[in-house]
């Protein structure tokens, strides 16, 4: 963690490596916090003057040529591609990358099946030393669902998996990890950024790490240390699905302008111990139909891979309107399924992880860059929904803007203005990303309408066996997800079964799998403005949504006669596991999800 100064140079301690920096002061920086960053009042108190000044302390600050805010797929395949760069062309580019989990891998989440056309193009020999967990694809099925049975289905052409290979994604970000730092590129994970740097003209000018060491009430504690800032030419979002720093840069920018809104979807995982009777090897299984309804879009799934280990799942759409659907239960109903508790029986869970992921497609896509930087990955959307893949196309975006950025930033020209990335919006709309996206474009959206899945099934099933996208139209999504919500007096409650114990759990056991930590004496990073005027406009009409739609037991209203409606909302933020679900779905748009301290959150190791 960074040390604060005590002179123009000082030791910056980062997790497992001690390096020296040369503390440059400027006094042209100006931060800037976007809109919707509430604070929990009801943990608040007053300060005193030496706390405040403490808060306002000067940050230590550092210069890098590229700041990469994340360290998952996207944003490795870009540090790498930059080092490449400079290894090629001889200009060298200081490249650092700040991770918010403790340990590189340990957020990322993933079902996952990857295609490796990216991965073959940023490390073309990549399988001399590949990851661990890598598990050829050897054979598909695809199976609709109802309650006791499964009928075959025809796999469309994109989720042929012929070449491609079952991973744990968080072993590949890892193994990604330690080819960055072998090219030089300064991987710093344990470190959250919630706070993007602007420079006069009010483009981005790099990045400041979280405080470390607040108390809940917002009050520095004895281990207080200010965060640092690392000015940047480039600054390069790689945080994942709807990030916070890139939730900000949209709307400061207006990025989405012309664009849908961006759809999501939340998968559910676990990773299973099966005997070896029960394992296939290098099996793929996609299911659609029960436990979702005709209404709900979604559809379960189950990997074999690695030595007698299974990957099971279920992904929803979060544009469900009936506000009594839980997700998580939902999932742990459908491993009762014998399509699925064949395989799982006398198996161990040893995993389990939730995770928002984009499902918005090409039209969802906003403008990827901002003065100073760009988005890639998962901050942008580039999932392919059809193929039930992103990983690739993630990549691929990283490969492309690191292109472009080293360009702009080994230039000639002597221009002292903001860096603008066209090249890599251009290249974006030149390349195997924009040309996958463009034919699957109308897939996901045609399931809006009044046959709802059947319908969809039907025309996604004409779209990419036979029309392949190339029609004059597009398919538009008209209202977020969490504008989907309706009230709950339409619908009636869910009579989930009892979890066994055995193929289904409860939620907190499946949490404790996470090894999701944070401490409980720090800020709330769910941020809600007025607890009680939330529970005032939500929990009347849609009582306790969200108490179902997240997959980690963070809210709940529990019973209290002094309040008006008879219930007291409640964050329990210390079980979270940064799906960023809350953030989208709730119908009042007034959570805002923020990075805790760096090093919170899951410890996922299999997923």
């Amino acid at each position: 963690m960074p040390l604060r100064p005590s002179s123009m140079y000082s030791l910056v301690r980062m997790p497992s490596r001690a390096i020296y920096r040369r503390v440059v002061v400027s006094q042209q920086l100006t931060s800037f916090t976007y809109e919707r960053t509430y604070r929990t009042t009801a943990f608040r108190r007053n300060l005193s003057e030496d706390e405040s000044a403490m808060l306002q302390e000067p940050r230590e600050e550092d210069e890098a040529d590229v700041v990469i805010v994340g360290g998952g797929p996207a944003g490795l395949a870009a540090a790498i591609r930059l080092k490449q760069l400079e290894l090629e062309r001889g200009k060298q580019v200081r490249v650092v990358l700040l991770e918010k989990a403790s340990d590189m891998g340990n957020h990322t989440l993933s079902g996952a099946v990857i295609e490796p056309k990216a991965l073959k193009e940023l490390l073309p020999d990549w399988l001399e030393d590949p990851p661990t967990t890598l598990t050829p694809v050897k054979s598909n099925k695809m199976r609709f669902l109802t309650e006791k049975y499964s009928i075959p289905l025809p796999e469309p052409p994109q989720m042929h998996n012929s070449g491609n290979y079952i991973v744990s994604l968080s072993e590949v970000v890892k193994w990604l990890a330690a080819k960055a730092e072998e090219l030089g590129v300064e991987v710093y994970p344990g470190f959250s950024v919630n706070e993007l740097l602007f420079d006069q003209s009010g483009a981005v000018a790099g990045i400041a790490t979280n405080d470390m060491g607040i108390s809940r009430a917002g009050a520095p504690k004895d281990n207080f240390q200010r965060g640092m800032e690392f000015r940047a030419k480039v600054t390069l979002l790689a945080e994942g699905c709807h990030g916070s720093l890139t939730k900000g840069v949209i709307k400061k920018y207006d990025l989405r302008r012309g664009k849908d809104v961006q759809t999501y979807g939340i998968g559910l995982k676990e990773v299973w111990e099966v005997p070896e009777e029960n394992w296939r090897e290098g099996e793929v299984l996609h299911t659609m139909g029960w436990p979702l309804t005709s209404k709900v879009y979604g559809g379960g799934f189950m990997y074999h891979f690695g030595e007698r280990l299974v990957s099971v799942g279920l992904v929803v759409g979060l544009d469900y309107a009936n506000p009594w659907i839980s997700p998580f239960r939902e999932f742990q109903r459908m491993k009762h399924h014998p399509i699925y508790s064949n395989v799982l029986k006398n198996g161990t869970c040893v995993s389990y992880g939730a995770r928002a992921l984009n499902e918005g497609g090409l039209q969802s896509v906003p403008k990827l860059i901002f003065p100073g930087g760009a988005l890639i990955g998962c901050s942008a959307g580039f999932v392919n929904v059809p193929k039930i893949k992103g990983t690739h196309t993630a990549m691929k975006s990283g490969m492309l803007a690191a292109e472009s950025a080293y360009n702009a930033i080994t230039s000639d020209t002597t221009n002292e203005s903001a860096i603008a990335l066209y090249d890599y919006e251009d290249n974006f709309k030149k390349s195997w990303i924009f040309e996958e996206l463009n034919e699957v474009r109308n897939v996901r959206p045609s399931f809006h309408n009044p046959l709802g899945m059947y319908g969809g099934i039907l025309y996604s099933g004409l779209d990419t066996l036979l029309l392949k996208g190339r029609v004059p139209w597009t398919f538009h999504h008209k209202a977020s997800d969490a504008a989907s919500t309706q009230p709950a007096d339409k619908f009636k409650p869910i009579d989930y079964p009892k979890p066994d114990g055995k193929l289904s759990f409860d939620l907190l056991t499946s949490v404790a799998r996470t090894g999701t930590m944070h401490n409980e004496d720090e800020p709330v990073h769910l941020q809600v403005k007025d607890w009680d005027a939330h529970t005032t406009s939500s929990y009347p009409k849609y009582q306790g949504v969200e108490s179902r739609f997240c997959p980690a037991g963070v809210y709940e209203y529990i019973p209290d006669e002094t309040k008006k409606e008879g219930v007291r909302f409640q964050i329990n933020s210390q079980n979270c596991i940064h799906c960023k679900t809350c953030d989208i779905k709730v119908p009042a748009q007034d959570i805002n999800w923020v990075c805790p301290e760096g090093g919170d959150g899951p410890k996922y190791m299999l997923t």
